[in-house]
């Protein structure tokens, strides 16, 4: 990296003011590189750099704004090659998770919000009456979508460039200018996305960079005056703490905080359709996705079936280096997060559930690995059901009815991200709206990207995706005038 070890504050590349860290890939245990380590300081300073640069950017014209973020989606397409080995070493993702997913999808992401969308609303004219505070007449009035001001984005370490574009691009679209907080377990890619913001030709301080290995920087954006508004990704532990300090500032928040998804299989569903998409807790980024199927909720009358048929798929996956074509279940990213998924695995065989596939530490001589777990017999109030283990573990449960389905489903804090499956769509929809879940799919783990996303319940606070990213980054301001 040509700026290793330095932070992106107000248009320079300066030193972090405590030192650096050592960012580790999790399959090698090796050190990949040396991050730069931010003080409280550091991070006053980059917020203070986006506030003195908000009022010339907010006034910068969309369709400016919107060839900037094209330019940023080209450079990122010509960087690919170097970035994709980057972000594959820090985040252990076997190569066709990163050259799929780790990558590609954040220059898709910035050239989506470079379409220019309006930001007026226009509104219907009000015949209002003569009042002791005006005269009356016909009132105009139009919805203006204004950014919200410097804006924290802070994101998890599961997919490190695609949620951060995820939030810069609609952000920077609608004028906000950010500082950009990456997980502390795999910042390079991020750092290194963040100079081409310069060379795609971003004013000095629209974009900030911050990276720490302890949470105190972090902490200190949610509480700078400086800052307007907090995205975060990451777990509800944290979006709790996030909510708690930026609510004395009146900060508007937007937090997409953890899932404990259910995959809700009707006596009648397509079992090849469920095991495709169950399996993805196993094979996408091992398991560490916040939307995967992670509690399969079965009707009891195709129980053994469904949990044969998931067991054969476990066994059959190739566990080990992700630099290797066949590899299919890479490492989860830290020696302490894969001691955490094998506790909630241990945990439920203490509880009376069954292990029928995975269960022990693949022997590799190196690297964080859990194989693919799959957990039977589990009853619901289990740690392993209602917790978030964000690992490749997936827990069977039974059911008998609908209802009893659907209280399940929505028997854990989290409501991010459920499925249901049946071959009759009606019952599929009547039941998918009765779940207290952001997102349903029906008969599929395929995403929507235009689709809003976010959580009900403790899965968090306000919603993304697509045009709904572009309010999700706004204020919206009433302006009315007499007619």
């Amino acid at each position: 990296m040509q700026r290793d070890g330095r932070l992106l504050i107000g248009g320079e590349w300066v030193a972090a003011g405590d030192g650096t860290y050592p960012v580790v890939n999790p399959a090698t245990e090796t050190v990949v590189a040396e991050a730069p380590n931010a003080s409280v300081g550091d991070a006053r300073a980059a917020a203070d750099a986006a506030a003195a640069a908000f009022p010339a950017w907010a006034r910068t014209a969309p369709e400016h704004r919107g060839e900037l973020l094209d330019r940023l989606a080209d450079l990122l397409d010509k960087r690919r090659d170097e970035l994709v080995p980057l972000v594959q070493a820090e985040t252990g993702a076997t190569l066709r998770v990163t050259n799929s997913m780790q990558v590609p999808m954040a220059a898709t992401r910035f050239r989506r919000y470079a379409r220019v969308e309006p930001n007026i609303v226009p509104l219907p004219p009000s015949i209002m009456p003569t009042t002791a505070l005006a005269p009356g007449g016909i009132i105009g009035a139009i919805e203006h979508r204004a950014p919200a001001g410097v804006v924290a984005c802070i994101t998890s370490y599961n997919f490190p460039l695609t949620n951060m574009a995820g939030k810069l691009a609609p952000a920077l679209a609608t004028g906000n200018t950010v500082v950009v907080k990456p997980a502390w377990q795999d910042p390079l890619g991020v750092l290194r996305m963040c100079e081409l913001f310069s060379e795609a030709g971003f004013p000095p301080g629209v974009v900030n960079v911050v990276t720490a290995a302890g949470p105190e920087p972090a902490e200190a954006l949610v509480a700078s005056p400086a800052v307007d508004m907090i995205s975060f990704t990451g777990s509800t532990a944290v979006g709790c703490r996030i909510a708690e300090v930026a609510g004395r500032g009146m900060k508007r928040l937007l937090l997409e905080l953890g899932g404990k998804g259910s995959a809700v299989v009707f006596d009648d569903a397509d079992l090849a359709s469920v095991i495709t998409a169950v399996s993805s807790v196993w094979t996408f980024h091992s398991g560490q996705i916040c939307t995967a199927p992670t509690r399969v909720l079965v009707h009891r009358s195709r129980e053994d079936e469904l949990v044969a048929a998931l067991a054969g798929v476990a066994d059959t996956l190739a566990v080990g280096d992700p630099l290797e074509r066949d590899t299919v279940v890479g490492p989860v990213i830290t020696g302490a997060h894969r001691d955490r998924v094998e506790g909630y695995v241990r945990s439920a065989t203490e509880e009376g559930a069954t292990v029928v596939a995975g269960g022990e530490r693949p022997q590799l001589d190196t690297g964080f690995y859990v194989a693919p777990t799959l957990v039977a017999g589990a009853r619901p109030d289990m740690a392993a059901v209602q917790e978030e283990i964000f690992g490749p573990v997936v827990a069977v449960v039974a059911f008998d009815d609908d209802d009893e389905a659907v209280a399940l489903a929505n028997g854990t804090q989290y409501g991010l991200y459920d499925y249901v499956f049946s071959a009759d769509t009606g019952r599929a929809m009547a039941v998918a709206k009765q779940l207290r879940s952001g997102t349903v799919g029906i008969n599929t783990a395929q995403r929507n990207h235009e689709a809003a996303f976010g959580g009900f319940k403790m899965s968090g606070v306000g919603r993304d995706g697509g045009s709904w990213g572009l309010h999700a980054y706004s204020e919206m301001q009433s302006i009315v005038w007499p007619g």
